[in-house]
């Protein structure tokens, strides 16, 4: 259990009390701020409590579900069990979680699908209504009363500041030494009294260590000691390994091309294998001192700075393989000067991203011929995860890139298409597409030119004969001749595997 030293004041100490005591304090209906980002820093004892309190009270017969408001994704004792219980109304702005993703596909679950730097705006504006409750993990209470945040931000700042109660977690499991590694800035408001945010290098601190916070909001702290919960990473495999090697000879191209400095431009990454592939190799590369401006810190930027490769890295959160994030709690004291953690209004700022030139890489589930990424729908209509902060980035970088194995269901989806079936990121914001047959760099080309090279570059052999013959017969027959399309067959691989299973 959490040692009475995590929660300095005494005054606060008659509010300590169990889970299910807390989630008592939320109502039917409610909207609820819940800290975490991709799997870290989520409450973890409270969600799990209430899930099992709304199961008592729909056996009863009674109504309850609520609305939830989190950074990006959770975890099972959160998204997970709430979604089990059908206790969650409404969600935003991202989730990963399997049962949440199967009743919003069902059509049983509200989700609004953000891009993440606009959720603490748009909470500002009062488009999303009123906040009743938040519930945040964090590492401690200082004596002064202020709030050790945990292993993300994310939205917490806001959901502190614009809730009417606060139930806090405070998790023993996550490291001491995160103390110092936050960079909390208060200087953000909406127009007219907006002002530039003073960040001039992604290591650059401008805030305070600590969320400030009404101690008459708080009505409950519950003890943990809990891990967060994130997926193990497998070894990057043959396709993934390709898919780095490829952006890897291109980024050494770039730079001597542009002029770049050895340290390159701030990087940006997704999650997965690929992204860590790319983080292995520029361990190896030519290039020193390097930077990352971006939401998650995932294994390789670790192994990255181990390996003297990567200077600093600001994000919003961690997201590390379990494996990883038990290295990182027993090692955290070696990293505290390299990781600077932030709020998701900060980390995934437009204009920061634009202003510091970053390096966008990011995946996706399909592109079409002309550069249309869609990174949220399988066939156009079922929802996956969300846009998160891909969007983010990929407008302001420096440099926007897509990456993907070339099929998908052992070759039964291509992921280069005729037309996309959703689109969350236009051509304009896409400027490399890879996968581990090539990569296309679409920079300053027009829409045909760039349809032959994505086909020629990025499809797997065995689509792109038919990619080929689809876009001759497009152009022939298009309705217009700058983007030529065949409106009754765009789509046809899509209801193709909807019918049988395979897009061949």
């Amino acid at each position: 259990m959490t040692q009475p030293s995590r929660i300095a004041p005494q005054s606060l100490h008659s509010k300590i009390m169990n889970a299910e005591d807390a989630a008592s304090l939320v109502h039917n209906g409610a909207a609820v701020g819940m800290s975490g980002f991709t799997g870290s820093g989520y409450p973890k004892a409270v969600p799990l409590a209430l899930a099992a309190r709304i199961e008592a009270e729909h056996s009863a017969g009674h109504p309850f579900r609520i609305k939830i408001w989190s950074g990006a994704s959770t975890g099972p004792e959160l998204d997970g069990a709430l979604a089990k219980a059908d206790g969650i109304d409404f969600r935003l702005p991202y989730n990963s979680d399997p049962i949440a993703r199967q009743k919003i596909n069902a059509g049983e679950m509200n989700y609004v699908d953000m891009h993440l730097s606009q959720v603490a705006p748009m909470a500002w504006q009062g488009f999303l209504g009123p906040l009743d409750t938040a519930i945040i993990e964090v590492s401690g209470i200082t004596a002064e009363g202020d709030l050790i945040p945990s292993s993300s931000i994310g939205n917490n700042k806001t959901w502190l500041e614009r809730a009417d109660k606060i139930i806090l977690e405070v998790n023993s499991w996550q490291s001491e030494m995160l103390d110092g590694m936050h960079d909390i800035y208060y200087g953000t408001a909406l127009p007219p009294n907006r002002v530039p945010i003073p960040l001039i290098k992604p290591d650059d601190r401008i805030g305070q260590p600590h969320f400030k916070v009404d101690p008459s909001k708080i009505v409950a702290i519950v003890k943990t000691d809990a891990p967060d919960r994130n997926a193990p990473f497998s070894a990057p495999g043959d396709t993934a390994e390709a898919i780095a090697d490829h952006i890897l000879e291109f980024l050494m191209w770039e730079a001597k091309r542009a002029g770049l400095p050895p340290s390159l431009l701030p990087l940006q990454s997704g999650v997965g294998n690929v992204p860590n592939a790319v983080m292995a190799g520029l361990i190896k590369a030519p290039f020193e001192q390097m930077t990352a401006f971006t939401e998650v810190i995932q294994d390789g930027m670790l192994d990255m700075i181990e390996a003297g490769t990567l200077r600093v890295a600001s994000a919003t959160a961690f997201s590390l393989s379990p494996e990883k994030a038990e290295y990182f709690n027993t090692h955290a004291r070696l990293f505290r000067d390299k990781l600077i953690l932030r709020p998701q209004e900060i980390s995934n700022h437009p204009e920061l991203v634009r202003r510091l030139g970053c390096i966008a890489m990011n995946g996706l589930i399909e592109a079409d011929i002309y550069g249309n990424v869609n990174s949220t729908h399988v066939m156009g209509s079922r929802i996956q995860n969300g846009i998160g902060g891909s969007g983010d980035f990929a407008r302001n970088a420096y440099l926007s890139i897509f990456m993907t194995p070339s099929t998908a269901k052992n070759g039964a989806i291509s992921a280069i298409v005729p037309m996309a079936s959703h689109v969350d990121h236009i051509n304009q914001d896409v400027q490399v597409i890879v996968t581990e047959h090539g990569l296309a760099d679409v920079r300053g080309l027009d829409p045909k030119k760039k349809a032959a090279l994505i086909i020629e570059k990025c499809a797997h052999p065995m689509y792109r004969d038919a990619l080929r013959e689809y876009f001759e017969r497009a152009k022939k027959s298009s309705f217009g001749g700058h983007t030529p399309h065949d409106l009754r067959e765009a789509l046809s691989w899509h209801q193709r595997f909807i019918d049988t299973g395979s897009m061949l």
